[in-house]
């Protein structure tokens, strides 16, 4: 039996209370780094997550491309409001007749009682070995193409540039004081051509029937 110990020896031994680490419960517990996240239960909707780069490409693709169109479709709208971008430019074919005529390579006729609405789009005297040719481009009043050809160059080699290999002859066309004859041309395009020992004059293009009687009409 060991002796009793004296008080003050006895409450030294046990620790203070004081000495005893505090514990802050303002902060919350500690949670472990490795706690699992908790399982979804069936019904339960999925939570959302942020796109990623597979799914934002094509929508930064398409404001990318909305971003360039956008101001050419403003460019070519002011064009045309303002700046008249669908009116075709005309030119003057006075220059190219006159050239024509001092050439004195064949008769050159000027179309003359054109109704309103007839323009000019382009207009060029040449000459190869085989010959001169004078050419005028039109557009209609119904906004078709007709072309104006006068040459001296041999029927045989001329018909077939200005109407290609298949142009045949479909009849007499019955208009003016020359023998014109209907023509088949490119494509959808139909052709007169007057035959005349000096030269040979075609009018031909998309143009509607009444519009290439107009022509050859005028220079008839």
């Amino acid at each position: 039996m060991e002796p009793a110990q004296p008080a003050d020896r006895a409450t030294a031994d046990q620790p203070s209370t004081a000495e005893q680490p505090t514990v802050d419960r303002a902060a919350g517990p500690d949670v472990p780094e490795d706690r699992p996240e908790p399982t979804r239960t069936a019904g339960e909707p999925a939570a959302e997550t942020a796109p990623g780069r597979s799914e934002r490409r094509p929508r930064d693709m398409a404001i990318s491309l909305l971003v360039l169109l956008v101001p050419i479709a403003l460019l070519i709208a002011f064009s045309r409001g303002f700046l008249g971008g669908d009116a075709p430019s005309t030119v003057n074919p006075t220059p190219a007749f006159d050239q024509a005529r001092s050439a004195a390579a064949f008769p050159v006729s000027e179309p003359s009682g054109l109704p309103d609405g007839w323009k000019t789009v382009r207009a060029a005297y040449r000459t190869t070995e085989e010959g001169a040719t004078l050419r005028v481009g039109y557009l209609t009043p119904e906004g078709r193409g007709l072309q104006l050809v006068q040459s001296n160059v041999p029927p045989e080699r001329l018909l077939p540039t200005e109407l290609t290999e298949q142009g045949r002859p479909q009849g007499q066309a019955d208009l003016g004081s020359g023998a014109w004859q209907r023509y088949t041309g490119r494509g959808n395009e139909q052709a007169l051509v007057l035959l005349e020992p000096e030269r040979t004059v075609i009018v031909v293009g998309d143009a509607r029937d009444n519009e290439l009687r107009e022509m050859a009409t005028a220079v008839d």
